[in-house]
């Protein structure tokens, strides 16, 4: 991990600011991105206090000609990129009818195409030298939908998707792609997703620690593999799910049903 500069989305909270004081505890210098830019600053401190070393740079993934323009000038001044972890995303969890549709663009064009947007403006860095590794964080509602979780797991599956397509892309260059699906985790993103709190309660035994999260995450770049599914049984589980969803439906339905 020592001299690697890994770049990470949504760094300002939650998992994104754990991977990233993880991150720079191990020795990789951490480009730290999102919009709250005092809360970045905040990351950055800690990181440094701890003898790693890090930069913050305020970034709106929803923002695609903010994007072309902001990942120029940051790779002018950090030079370089050896990891990309996309962690930026959000969700609202609403029955499909009562979900705005100003809500549905904003989701999308965050947790896909701001996504997609970034990874194709980075990958020629990488693809010049040879190497790199991309590592996105989708969600196990990618692989298993649940009731008023339609756009949001909409949105993930589509991160799967491009995820496995771009692996194959980029595997002549020497670029590594990974896809992170985790089940719940207990971060601020319950905040905005779930609002009156009932999903959360009804999840809370099941939730993950975003700490131990981060860890499993920045492992991927020592030891590296195609996905990573926490926890573990939610991931059998939603392989169940693409064997068996009538079944799976049918059993788990009214546990799927908790939002």
């Amino acid at each position: 991990m020592k001299g690697k500069v890994i770049w990470i989305t949504g760094a300002s909270s939650g998992l994104g600011k754990d991977m990233a004081l993880e991150a720079g505890k191990k020795g990789a210098t951490v480009v730290l991105l999102a919009r709250r830019i005092d809360k970045l600053r905040e990351v950055e401190q800690k990181i440094k206090e701890a003898g790693g070393d890090a930069f913050s740079f305020q970034l709106d993934m929803s923002n695609i000609d903010q994007l072309i323009s902001e990942i120029q000038s940051i790779m002018i001044e950090v030079g370089h990129i050896d990891v990309l972890i996309n962690n930026a995303g959000f969700g609202i969890f609403e029955h499909l009818v009562d979900v705005n549709i100003e809500v549905m663009k904003d989701m999308f064009n965050v947790n896909v195409i701001g996504l997609m947007a970034l990874t194709k403006l980075i990958v020629p860095h990488m693809i010049k030298k040879n190497g790199g590794h991309i590592i996105n964080i989708a969600s196990q509602a990618g692989k298993l939908a649940t009731p008023k979780a339609s756009v949001y797991s909409a949105s993930k599956h589509a991160v799967i998707g491009f995820t496995n397509s771009l692996r194959m892309e980029l595997e002549p260059h020497h670029i590594l792609v990974s896809a992170v699906n985790p089940g719940p985790i207990q971060t601020d993103f319950f905040t905005r997703a779930d609002e009156q709190g009932s999903y959360a309660k009804n999840v809370e035994k099941w939730m993950l620690q975003s700490h131990t999260v981060a860890k499993k995450v920045i492992q991927l770049i020592e030891k590296p593999k195609r996905e990573l599914n926490l926890p573990y049984w939610m991931g059998l589980g939603s392989t169940m799910y693409q064997v068996f969803p009538a079944l799976v439906e049918r059993i788990a339905g009214k546990k799927l049903r908790q939002k």
